[in-house]
């Protein structure tokens, strides 16, 4: 029974990570440190474990996801190696750093972390435009189709935008959330992406981010082999079912259930943080 609830929750967490750009992570953490109170295989999983185990599990999630979002042509290859030029470093601190958690302070400190993510995004429509100033002639411009037909643009500056990463990467390798909960924030509201690149942009980068933090959690034992195995193969195929339905969706839409997503979730772990 146990096998077949990590199955579904993959396949949840690859549906729902790759639909609003959060790699899944965000699903398999509280999960597993959730099923710990009722079912004695997973009492010993603690959250360097549940960090590591899901890092490892987004890898195949951003790839399948990214490997679907490629043959819709959303996937901005140039802006996502310059964001891991950050993020890679970033992701292995953020393993390093995720040791000095024991399991409430880390539920906590992760669920006051999404609302403030939920929170900015319900401001962002009354956020002053920033496009025009952006395009200067040291800022990266990439232009787009937009819904209407009509040919768009966005830029930023590469050196903020490696920083942005970093911490992004740090976060990524401490929460094991793939890093997406505020590289996709970050690229609507700080440079102007539409939200269907900067989703397929986010798993793009979180398949480079998971891939090199989780060599770290490797090294430092903190996979559990066995629920990665089962994990993987639903995650594979929701990161395909996720990016399939993302580009059914209008941009707002998908705003609209990344903000959903990041209250319940957050919500959910302040509760476990205080009551633990």
């Amino acid at each position: 029974m146990e096998w077949v609830i990590l199955l579904i929750i993959g396949f949840i967490a690859g549906t729902i990570g790759s639909l609003v750009g959060l790699g899944g992570g965000i699903i398999v953490v509280p999960m597993l440190l959730t099923l710990g109170s009722y079912f004695p295989n997973f009492q010993d999983v603690s959250p360097q474990v549940a960090v590591g185990t899901s890092l490892l599990v987004v890898i195949f999630t951003g790839l399948s996801s990214t490997l679907t979002y490629i043959k819709y042509k959303k996937v901005d290859y140039k802006s996502g190696l310059i964001f891991f030029i950050g993020s890679g470093p970033g992701g292995i601190v953020g393993a390093y750093v995720n040791k000095l958690f024991d399991t409430e302070s880390f539920s906590l400190w992760f669920g006051l972390f999404m609302i403030f993510i939920s929170i900015v995004l319900m401001i962002k429509d009354k956020l002053p435009k920033r496009r025009e100033k952006q395009q200067s002639k040291n800022a990266v411009v990439r232009s787009y189709i937009g819904e209407d037909g009509s040919e768009r643009s966005y830029s930023y500056h590469p050196v903020p935008g490696i920083i942005i990463s970093f911490v992004v990467g740090l976060i990524s390798g401490l929460f094991g959330i793939g890093g997406g909960a505020l590289m996709v924030p970050a690229m609507i509201l700080l440079f102007m992406f539409p939200a269907h690149i900067a989703v397929a942009t986010s798993m793009f980068i979180i398949f480079l981010s998971a891939s090199t933090s989780s060599v770290t959690h490797i090294a430092l034992g903190n996979i559990n082999w066995m629920f990665a195995a089962v994990l993987i193969p639903g995650a594979w195929f929701g990161g395909r079912f996720g990016a399939m339905i993302n580009t059914k969706l209008k941009n707002k839409t998908i705003v609209h259930l990344l903000r959903i997503v990041l209250i319940i979730a957050g919500l959910k772990l302040i509760y476990e943080g205080f009551t633990g």
